[in-house]
C-alpha cells in the first residue's frame, strides 16, 4: 500500500495534536493517500493553527485540543515527550470507547506510563515512534515523504488487542514505513545509542567549539569541515523535544554513555600509544556500518549525505 492512495479509508476520523514537523507531515500523506475520511489537527498555537490553515493541511484545525478528539478513531499526539500526561488528562474524557491512542515520541517507557495512567481502559494504547524527521520544525516543515522507506516502531503494552495494533501497523505501511514491534525498554535502550548519544555528543561537540577562548566564533562557522557542519545540522534540533527526550530516557542514556565513555577511553590510549593497528581495526568496523546502511537504504552515499535543498509540500 505503500505510496498508493486507498480507495477505502483506514479511519472514519484522524485527530493528529500537535501541528510541527511530524504532524504536518502526517496530514500531508493522510490527506494524499486517503487514510482518513476526515482529518482533525489540533494545536495550542494559534499562530501554528492560522498557519496550518493557509497551507491547506486539514479542513478541520482547532486549538481545542479536548474537542478535536471527539467521535475520533485514531488519535496521534506529535507532542514534545515532557507534554504527553498533560494532553492525555486533557482529552481522556473525550475519548470515545474503542478509539486508538498513539504517538511519535522517540521515548517510549515514559510514553506508556503517561497514557496508561491517564487514558480510561475502553481506549486501546499503541504507541509509535516513526525513525525520521529534520532539523526543521513547524507546519512549513512537513513533507508528505518524511516517512517513506524509513522505520516505525510500535511498542503496544501487553494484552493490547492485536486487531487495533494491526491498524496502526497497516496506517504507517500506508505512510510508506517499514514497521518493527518490540517492547518499551527495548526501544528506549536501541534509540539510546542510535538517536539519544549522538544527538547529546553533538550538543557537546557544537557548546564545546562555541566555548573555546583560542577560537573565535567566526572562525568556527568560516572554517567547519564537513564533520563539524555535521554535528550542527544535528545540534540544530528542535531543543524542547531534546530536552524532554533526554529527561525520560534518562536511565538508557546514562548507561550508553558508560559505555561510550569506556570506548572512548580505549580508543584514548591507542592514540596515545601509537596503536596504529587498532585504531585501523575500528575504523575498518565503522566504516562496514556505514556501508550496511547504505545498503538496507536507510541513507545515500551521495556527497553531502544527498542532503540538497529541498522544499517542503504546500
Amino acid at each position: 500500500m505503500s505510496g498508493k492512495v486507498r480507495k477505502e479509508p483506514l479511519f472514519e476520523k484522524i485527530t493528529i495534536i500537535g501541528i510541527g514537523l511530524i504532524g504536518s507531515s502526517l496530514a500531508r500523506v493522510a490527506l494524499a493517500r486517503n487514510l482518513a475520511r476526515t482529518i482533525v489537527l489540533a494545536d495550542r498555537s494559534s499562530i501554528v493553527c492560522q498557519r496550518a490553515k493557509e497551507l491547506q493541511l486539514s479542513s478541520s484545525v482547532t486549538q481545542d485540543i479536548a474537542a478535536s478528539v471527539e467521535q475520533s478513531d485514531f488519535i496521534v499526539l506529535c507532542v514534545p515527550v515532557g507534554a504527553t500526561a498533560d494532553v492525555a488528562i486533557e482529552i481522556a474524557r473525550h475519548l470515545k470507547a474503542g478509539a486508538i491512542v498513539s504517538d511519535v515520541g522517540s521515548v517510549k517507557g515514559a510514553v506508556v506510563d503517561a497514557l496508561q495512567q491517564h487514558l480510561p481502559s475502553s481506549v486501546s494504547i499503541v504507541p509509535a515512534h516513526p525513525v525520521a524527521g529534520t532539523e526543521y520544525s513547524g507546519p512549513d516543515a512537513g513533507f508528505s515523504t518524511l516517512f517513506e522507506n524509513r522505520w516505525c516502531i510500535l511498542t503496544p503494552p501487553e494484552n493490547t488487542l492485536y486487531a487495533d495494533v494491526e491498524k496502526v501497523h497497516a496506517f504507517w505501511t500506508a505512510c510508506g514505513a517499514n514497521v518493527e514491534q518490540m517492547t518499551a525498554r527495548h526501544h528506549d535502550l536501541v534509540l539510546a545509542i542510535t538517536s539519544h548519544v549522538p544527538h547529546l555528543i553533538a550538543f557537546n561537540i557544537v557548546g564545546t567549539a562555541a566555548d573555546l577562548e583560542e577560537v573565535t566564533q567566526s572562525e568556527v562557522i568560516k572554517f567547519s569541515a564537513g564533520g563539524f557542519r555535521d554535528f550542527t545540522r544535528i545540534a540544530a534540533s528542535d531543543p524542547t523535544m531534546w530536552r524532554d527526550v533526554f529527561l525520560n530516557n534518562k536511565d538508557a542514556v546514562l548507561e550508553m554513555l558508560g559505555r561510550f565513555n569506556e570506548d572512548l577511553a580505549a580508543l584514548q590510549r591507542m592514540i596515545r600509544w601509537d596503536d596504529a593497528e587498532g585504531l585501523f581495526e575500528l575504523f575498518t568496523r565503522t566504516r562496514a556500518i556505514r556501508r550496511s546502511i547504505i545498503e538496507q537504504g536507510q541513507e545515500t552515499p551521495a556527497p553531502n549525505f544527498g542532503r540538497g535543498p529541498q522544499l517542503p509540500d504546500q
